[in-house]
């Protein structure tokens, strides 16, 4: 049977579409205004901080979702409170630098309740360092640096319910025990690539009990017999020579959902760090997750 193809015929409505993509449309809540300044705690010594962390985080997001400097984006806010004319100031971009680390903050999930399949992957995120063009036709130099970014995807809704950022030298099965401890919500079936095929996942998420979709490796050997199902792929795999047959007759073809999630990180935000700082520069992957938790939201309520 030939693939369907969908055929666009509201023309006039998806432009329209189109278009309002660039409207902006800026509001603050009371609470948030109230929240904007830190007030004093008796229970810290020190002089307090002016600014809390839901203004370091609000400053952040909109430095990633526009794509500004800390400068820049602080003439942005200040900008968008003088047109409200509200008696508010934007944190100074060094403040926003320093406290960045701070706002790394779990971000709340908008679902509740269990979680029918999770699907988990990873991707990397330049810290410095040149394009690919640079790197294709004069080669590429050794301070090219990378931050890894960890996903775990809603199939359903699409909502990132986990995330992590690790060095570029940790591999993905070590840090999926602490990405997948970060939620104690109930999980049916877990999916991953290849290179979480270790003991170490699959234990992690025999602890939870969690159905595990995993593909084994190429050329993959069997483990001892509390590994039956995994055991059971390993041996499908050599009888049909790959692992085909068996992601056809599972809900493993889902996969492609946290793949769509990295697109969307790096196509809105840029596949990019631009803090120094590690503890900041994971203060910045975060935010651009919540970022993105938000649009979906939306889109998923339209």
């Amino acid at each position: 049977m030939a693939k369907k193809k969908f055929k666009i015929t509201n023309w006039n409505t998806y432009n329209k579409a189109l278009v309002n993509r660039g409207s902006l449309t800026f509001w603050l809540d009371e609470s948030v205004i109230q929240a904007w300044y830190d007030g004093p705690k008796t229970s810290s010594r020190g002089r307090p901080q002016r600014y809390s962390a839901l203004a370091i985080a609000t400053v952040m997001m909109l430095k990633r979702v526009f794509r500004l400097t800390l400068r820049a984006a602080q003439g942005f806010m200040d900008f968008i409170f003088t047109l409200m004319k509200l008696p508010l100031r934007c944190p100074d971009y060094s403040c926003v630098s320093r406290r960045a680390k701070f706002v790394c903050i779990p971000f709340k999930n908008t679902t509740r309740g269990e979680i029918a399949h999770l699907i988990i992957d990873s991707t990397g995120l330049k810290v410095f360092g040149e394009g690919e063009w640079k790197v294709k036709n004069h080669g590429q130099e050794k301070r090219r640096v990378w931050r890894k970014l960890h996903l775990a995807v809603d199939a359903e809704t699409h909502e990132v319910i986990c995330a992590d950022q690790s060095l570029n030298n940790v591999t993905d099965a070590e840090a999926f025990s602490g990405l997948i401890r970060q939620t104690h919500r109930k999980i049916q079936v877990d999916s991953a690539d290849g290179a979480y095929d270790t003991k170490r996942c699959h234990d992690e998420l025999r602890r939870k009990k969690i159905k595990v979709l995993i593909p084994p490796r190429a050329r993959a050997g069997y483990w001892p017999t509390e590994y039956a199902d995994r055991n059971q792929v390993v041996a499908r795999q050599r009888l049909t020579g790959s692992n085909a047959y068996w992601k056809w007759n599972t809900a493993y073809n889902r996969q492609s959902v946290a793949e769509t999630a990295m697109y969307r990180v790096k196509q809105l935000f840029g596949g990019y760090l631009m803090l120094r700082d590690y503890d900041a520069q994971v203060g910045e992957a975060m935010v651009m997750i919540r970022a993105l938790n938000k649009m979906t939201l939306a889109f998923v309520q339209i």
